[in-house]
């Protein structure tokens, strides 16, 4: 069983049909057992880093989390979801994150420039992914691919050899980024359209 996280913050619905359109069960739940249970777990996010993490803690999801996450089980973190992972974020002040990544996030720049023209905050749309090193989420998916973005905030891995994939808006970002049975992804599989559901399905397919 594939279960997405509910605490409150997140387009759950929107994820859940993407697994089902590619075959695959998914629960959304609020329940910390029915983590604790599942085979495989999805983090969800959309919002302000600082109200996540609060309601992360209050609906007693932190240890499940870092439970499955140290045993072994498959787990992906999408758009916020990727963020909470790390140590801490600047977003409306200094937040402390879940730990399991070190690093940092941080807000781009209000004058980047494109070709003369100002970027806006956020990056919104369809953008290029590059592929770095070897992770199962990107199976069949080829270098250069497009996929869905919605962020003013990305993150700053203390560690290259985690990132998964690169992205340039302005700078060049971690889109991705892996690590044993963790993946997890600044953009939006679930509405990546075909790209993105074989995304789905290759972390259906994770061995744990």
């Amino acid at each position: 069983m594939i279960a997405i996280i509910d605490y409150g913050m997140g387009n759950l619905r929107s994820v859940q049909k993407g697994f089902e359109r590619v075959g695959c069960k998914a629960l959304v739940t609020n329940d910390p057992q029915q983590i604790l249970q599942a085979e495989r777990i999805v983090l969800p996010g959309v919002g302000a880093f600082r109200d996540c993490i609060r309601n992360l803690e209050q609906g007693g999801f932190v240890e499940p989390i870092l439970k499955v996450i140290a045993e072994g089980r498959p787990f992906l973190g999408i758009c916020l979801g990727l963020q909470l992972l790390f140590s801490e974020s600047e977003e409306f002040g200094l937040h402390k994150g879940l730990g399991v990544i070190p690093g940092r996030v941080v807000r781009f720049p209000e004058a980047m420039r494109e070709a003369g023209e100002k970027l806006p905050v956020p990056h919104m749309g369809w953008n290029q992914i590059h592929l770095q090193g070897d992770s199962p989420l990107f199976n069949g998916i080829a270098d250069g691919s497009n996929v869905y973005f919605v962020h003013s905030y990305y993150v700053k891995p203390d560690e290259p050899t985690v990132v998964a994939a690169t992205c340039t808006y302005g700078l060049e970002f971690c889109a991705a980024i892996r690590k044993d049975n963790l993946v997890a992804t600044q953009f939006h599989p679930e509405k990546s359209q075909t790209i993105g559901l074989q995304m789905l399905k290759n972390f259906a397919e994770m061995k744990g």
